[in-house]
């Protein structure tokens, strides 16, 4: 009777499958690297998406709210007085203080020459919080105003908030003074063109769009009437470039958080032109903060995915 040897892998059967299977492994790990690099970018990129829809959304709120009147109510005016100040008002690369009156004391700087957007309202309601139908940026309700000074107001600007990133904030008046909100982080820049209506009469269309620095220039240029500051002052509101604007149009530079680098070919362009390169080729030197630089970020932060979200908005109420 034959008793079968029985055999053993050899030393070299033993690498060569050692060795297939760490490149079995290698192969699968580099798989799911990629596969998780890919997960974390979309939803780099999701968060990005989300963050400028829900500000570019806050912001139209805002905007189409503004000169709201309440024609069912017998304590706000159905129409205001023309000698009224303007319901939109702006500054072009400004920041604000958190508890400062409005816009009225704005800060030299701003973050990558940021825009300033103050809107005001009639709210709606017997008491200061009001019915709730009307609501600031901040989603407090704002009761109806008794007088001009008593409008509603909210305002829009970036900020740096406590560990130096940049924020888009809304200002509000409360029922304790003024206080600000953050909205979104991560923002880069902030910047507003307006839609000026230059027919006569107005119509309600805007025929082009300029920043705060062009209006104001030509309000500086009008020959008012009246023998007093306050007169002149009254004749100003009456005739203010401020009351054709007819529409918005807003854009916001984005970057995602710390960790979630993107791709290099996805991280954007080495400049971003926030209203497009036709604008900052006719306008960019005259408005700071419409092209940004990659390199005017810190070094450590150039590679993050960037992106930039726009959008226009039309004045539901008209000029005024």
């Amino acid at each position: 009777m034959r008793i079968a040897r029985r055999r053993g892998m050899s030393l070299v059967e033993l690498l060569l499958a050692l060795s297939l299977g760490a490149m079995l492994m290698l192969a699968a790990s580099a798989v799911l690297l990629a596969a998780s690099g890919s997960y974390a970018g979309q939803s780099a990129g999701a968060r990005l998406d989300d963050n400028g829809r829900y500000a570019l959304d806050t912001i139209a709120r805002a905007v189409r709210q503004t000169a709201y009147v309440n024609w069912d109510s017998s304590a706000a005016p159905l129409f205001q007085a023309d000698h009224d100040s303007a319901n939109i008002a702006g500054l072009d690369a400004h920041g604000l203080g958190k508890n400062s009156e409005g816009i009225s004391q704005p800060l030299a700087d701003a973050m990558h020459g940021s825009d300033v957007l103050a809107l005001r309202y009639d709210g709606a309601g017997a008491n200061e919080g009001g019915d709730g139908s009307i609501l600031n940026c901040a989603g407090f309700g704002v009761g109806a105003a008794q007088s001009e000074a008593q409008r509603g107001w909210s305002i829009f600007y970036v900020a740096q908030g406590a560990d130096g990133d940049g924020e888009l904030r809304c200002k509000y008046r409360g029922a304790n003074g003024w206080g600000a909100d953050a909205i979104i982080r991560g923002v880069d820049g902030f910047q507003v063109l307006y839609g000026l209506d230059t027919d006569t009469p107005p119509d309600g269309v805007a025929n082009q769009y300029v920043n705060a620095t062009l209006l104001d220039a030509a309000d500086a240029a009008l020959l008012l009437a009246g023998e007093t500051a306050a007169e002149r002052q009254r004749d100003l509101h009456r005739r203010t470039h401020w009351k054709r604007i007819a529409g918005v149009r807003v854009a916001l530079l984005l970057h995602g958080e710390t960790g979630a680098a993107a791709k290099f070919e996805d991280m954007g362009p080495a400049q971003f032109d926030l209203f497009g390169k036709d604008y900052t080729q006719t306008s960019g030197a005259n408005d700071p903060g419409v092209h940004i630089l990659r390199t005017a970020f810190p070094a450590a932060q150039q590679g993050r995915r960037r992106h930039v979200v726009q959008t226009s908005i039309l004045l539901r109420n008209g000029p005024g």
